[in-house]
């Protein structure tokens, strides 16, 4: 079983069940889990503390994932923070428009609670790689 406990992830989906069952999933593995419903939310939790991973769903009310990505990159001491994205977006060229708009990773509903870890591991050791 891994250990996160040295992983401080910002999980920002509109849905509370999603953001439940990614944090009690992350939470089970000890990371450091804080949750928002809306972009804006997800905003003022990094400037309180930088996440090292950030998780966003890409439709949500208000300012979509896409928006926040583009907030995230703008800001000088975020703009390296792996952001991956958990969307409902599966279809053909989505994944390829999602990480062409700068994505770290993406990660398509619904979650697979088993692989969920192993996915955000593998998109993580991608991105120190590159």
């Amino acid at each position: 079983m891994y250990d996160l406990s040295d992983w401080n992830v910002v999980i920002v989906d509109d849905e509370p069940d999603n953001r439940g069952v990614l944090e009690f999933v992350l939470s089970s593995y000890n990371a450091t889990v804080r949750t928002a419903a809306t972009g804006q939310q997800c905003l003022e939790m990094m400037e309180q503390k930088t996440p090292t991973l950030l998780l966003a769903d890409i439709q949500m009310a208000g300012m979509s994932g896409m928006e926040l990505l583009e907030k995230v990159r703008a800001h000088v001491e975020w703009n390296s923070i792996p952001v991956i994205a958990i969307t409902a977006f599966a279809m053909p060229g989505d994944r390829e428009r999602i990480l062409g708009a700068g994505f770290t990773g993406y990660i398509s509903k619904p979650l697979s609670v088993m692989k969920l870890v192993d996915q955000i591991k593998a998109v993580i050791s991608e991105k120190m790689e590159s």
